[in-house]
């Protein structure tokens, strides 16, 4: 059992890959917002999708497939495996306090680092938090650790909802919204003009109003020459 384990622990990546980033009601309702709120301007418009398509690339890379697009099927397959490997470790934990006795190991660390995102984070879409949370002893040891090494996230309430705004709230502060993203697209149109003039990739020259009027007046002086010959 126990050389099982570390192969159990590796099959929860690619569900937990899928869960926050792959999943569309995960990834709009709650990682990239949470992403967004705490990443200063202008990046917070860039990175969580970017982010979002390297971890796609990253699960089609665990799961062999460059062509894997998500899906009901994709679901279904990785979160049995999550399931399972959720399983297999509360019975490998029994009523232990930690994996190996009374003292955790470099194992907790890695279990606990997985685990307790799903026990702490409200999801729209939470059947492995449903499960986690039906498995006592694996539930209880995720909240125990918090308790012993993360006082100020302890407690017996572990869900952390996300912060919702009311409609109200979000109709007072609509003219607000649409003028930071008007504000937004200039100072994004501003950057990238400034990078390209800086860059060379655009450039202004300025031409005098005699020198563009003078090819035109030798044309029309060449061409009475030619109409006199």
């Amino acid at each position: 059992m126990c050389l099982s384990l570390p192969f159990s622990v590796s099959l929860h990546l690619p569900p937990q890959i899928y869960t926050q980033w792959v999943d569309s009601k995960n990834y709009v309702d709650v990682t990239r917002r949470w992403y967004a709120e705490n990443i200063p301007f202008p990046l917070n418009f860039l990175l969580p999708n970017r982010i979002h398509n390297q971890q796609l690339e990253r699960l089609r890379l665990v799961r062999g497939d460059p062509t894997l697009e998500p899906g009901e099927q994709l679901e279904k397959e990785l979160y049995h495996d999550a399931l399972e490997c959720m399983t297999l470790l509360s019975q490998r934990l029994g009523s232990h306090k930690f994996f190996f006795g009374d003292s955790p190991s470099s194992l907790d660390a890695y279990v606990f680092g997985h685990l307790a995102p799903l026990l702490k984070v409200k999801l729209p879409n939470g059947k492995l938090q449903q499960h986690l949370n039906s498995l006592d002893n694996l539930r209880h040891y995720c909240t125990n650790i918090l308790i012993l090494y993360f006082p100020s996230e302890g407690g017996e309430t572990p869900i952390r909802k996300v912060s919702v705004h009311s409609d109200s709230s979000d109709f007072d502060s609509e003219p607000h919204k649409r003028r930071k993203q008007i504000l937004s697209v200039l100072f994004a149109m501003g950057s990238m003009l400034g990078y390209a003039i800086l860059m060379g990739i655009v450039s202004i020259q300025h031409i005098r109003p005699q020198a563009a009027l003078v090819g035109p007046r030798h044309i029309e002086e060449g061409g009475e020459e030619e109409e006199e010959e």
